[in-house]
C-alpha cells in the first residue's frame, strides 16, 4: 500500500506530501503501474516547484519508498495549484486502485 499524507495547516492550506510504501499492485521486482504513475507525479510536482517556481522547499528528499515535499506557509499560495492538481490526480488513482493507494490528511504547524 502506498500511503500519502498531504500536510495541511488548521486553515487546510495544503504545504507537502509525505508518499511511502509499495503499491503491491504486482509482485516486487515487477514493473508496477500503479507506483510509476504515483512515483511520476510526486517527481513532476516537486520539479515543477523547485524548478519551474523557483521556490525554495523548507525540506525535500527522494528516497526508494519515500517522496517528501514540505514548502513555507508563505510559499502556499505560489504551488497551491500543484498540491491541488497533485492531490486531485492521486485521488483519482485512489478510487481507480483502493487496496493499492491511500490518500489522507495531515495538519502540521
Amino acid at each position: 500500500m502506498i500511503y500519502i499524507d498531504f500536510l495541511t495547516t488548521a486553515e487546510g492550506k495544503l504545504t507537502g506530501f509525505r508518499m511511502a510504501g509499495h503499491s503491491g499492485y504486482v509482485p516486487e521486482g515487477e514493473d508496477d503501474i500503479v507506483c510509476a504513475a504515483v512515483t511520476s507525479a510526486a517527481l513532476m510536482s516537486i520539479n515543477t516547484i523547485t524548478d519551474v517556481l523557483m521556490v525554495n522547499p523548507m525540506s525535500a528528499r527522494a528516497e526508494y519508498g519515500e517522496i517528501f515535499l514540505r514548502v513555507a506557509v508563505k510559499d502556499e499560495a505560489e504551488v497551491r495549484p500543484i498540491l491541488k492538481g497533485l492531490k486531485l490526480h492521486l485521488e483519482n488513482l485512489e478510487e481507480q486502485y483502493p487496496q493499492n493507494i491511500k490518500v489522507s490528511y495531515l495538519e502540521v504547524q
